[in-house]
């Protein structure tokens, strides 16, 4: 397993580009499951995850090849075997393939999908939906077992907004017959995308980022092209980074709407923000004030910029307050940040940050994807080096993050743990 060494104190200036959305892709992918036809897939990010989709979307039969930042898939000879947990536990969304592989078959059965342990993501509401357009499911022995001989259309609410439910219904409604309405549906700009694809390809899909997704099913889906939206927390992610080093950055290919809440919250620290049509401009100030917030749903703050933000609190001038609402298990980084000296007192969902002048460089663990970027971004601020293991996590869903900052002058150097011995 690789591990980054980070070497604090650079002032991060210039100019940094963002990558294909990762929570876009992985259910676009599961999406081209629907159809014989191909697609082909600009502004592909060459992550971890989706090269691991790739993996699932090979077994099941699809000839899927990458060139560049483009993906090129062909569906046609796809079929629905048993996806078991060697595959299915290696990434959350492999989960999506559920709806697509159920609309087009009728019938499927996948292990338990795994992912980032950062709480409880029950597959409750998948299933409730699934039920609601005439699915039959049994879950036993670690595998989701569903059968659909009449798959209709159906009036389905959701308890939360959830957006693998969501993604996932409007799959499985795609070729369904009849009308699907889905109500508290998530409003996220990736469902948006989604939903922009499936209608590439042929189906009637109308409605996303509102509270009601309308999906009219239909028999067939064709072939497409389309090009992934730019991946926002990725982004955010950079945003801070320019702030908690008190850099000059300006984030190019990106689009700024989708950055509102985080764009917010950083100018309420006082951060220096310059809106572009597709970048934003930072320019950071000595030390940036503290803030509070707390992570919603879109357009709320989103949860995978908690971690990184909180990153940017624990050097900032005063006390924040951050409640976290989506996970209960995304404050793992907390102990982590507490090791190269942040002052963080954790009450239940909330967190206390008490801004200290400097943070200290120290060996510490990525536990998850977010709270790596968050490490990765107090490492910058820290003085002396800091090493980061399991960066495997970071790997997942940042596209040559090292790279990337390296360009803009940071220090960071990856190392591989075999060549050591370690």
């Amino acid at each position: 397993m690789d591990k980054f060494i980070v070497m604090g104190g650079a002032r991060l200036t210039g100019e940094i580009s963002v990558s294909g959305a990762k929570n876009a892709i992985l259910p676009i992918m599961a999406a081209s499951l629907l159809t014989a036809g191909k697609s082909t897939l600009f502004n592909i990010p060459i992550i971890k995850d989706v090269l691991v989709m790739q993996k699932v979307m090979e077994y099941l039969g699809a000839k899927v090849s990458i060139t560049g930042n483009v993906m090129y898939i062909d569906s046609d000879g796809v079929e629905p075997r048993e996806i078991g947990e060697n595959l299915m536990r290696q990434l959350r969304a492999s989960n999506l393939v559920i709806g697509s592989l159920l609309s087009r078959f009728r019938k499927i059965k996948v292990a338990f999908p795994g992912g980032c342990n950062i709480g409880s993501r029950p597959m409750d509401l998948h299933m409730k939906g699934l039920a609601a357009l005439g699915t039959k499911i049994t879950e036993r022995y670690g595998f989701i077992e569903a059968e659909a001989t009449n798959l209709h259309g159906a009036e389905i609410h959701l308890d939360f907004p959830s957006v693998g439910a969501t993604e996932n219904l409007m799959m499985a409604a795609t070729l369904a017959e009849g009308t699907t309405i889905i109500r508290n549906a998530a409003k996220e700009p990736e469902i948006v995308d989604l939903q922009n694809y499936l209608n590439g390809l042929g189906a009637r899909v109308k409605g996303a980022g509102l509270d009601t997704i309308k999906i009219e099913g239909v028999k067939k889906l064709g072939s497409v092209e389309h090009t992934i939206i730019p991946d926002r927390i990725e982004a955010g992610t950079h945003l801070v980074a320019a702030a908690i080093t008190g850099g000059d950055v300006l984030v190019t290919d990106i689009i700024p709407d989708h950055l509102e809440p985080v764009i917010a919250k950083l100018k309420e620290a006082e951060v220096k923000i310059t809106r572009y049509n597709e970048s934003v401009r930072v320019v950071a100030p000595g030390r940036v004030k503290a803030v509070d917030f707390k992570t919603m749903p879109y357009p709320g703050f989103p949860t995978d910029m908690q971690p990184q933000l909180m990153a940017l609190l624990t050097i900032a001038d005063g006390t924040s307050v951050v409640a976290e609402s989506i996970f209960e298990n995304r404050f793992k980084h907390i102990d982590e940040l507490r090791r190269m000296g942040a002052s963080i007192k954790l009450e239940g969902k909330v967190a206390i940050i008490k801004g200290v002048p400097t943070l200290s460089g120290a060996f510490v663990e990525a536990t998850d994807l977010r709270a790596g970027a968050a490490l990765v971004l107090a490492g910058l601020a820290a003085e002396d080096a800091t090493v980061i293991e399991n960066v495997e996590y970071i790997d997942r869903g940042y596209e040559r993050l090292e790279s990337k900052y390296n360009a803009l002058g940071a220090r960071i150097m990856r190392v591989n743990n075999s060549r050591n011995g370690s």
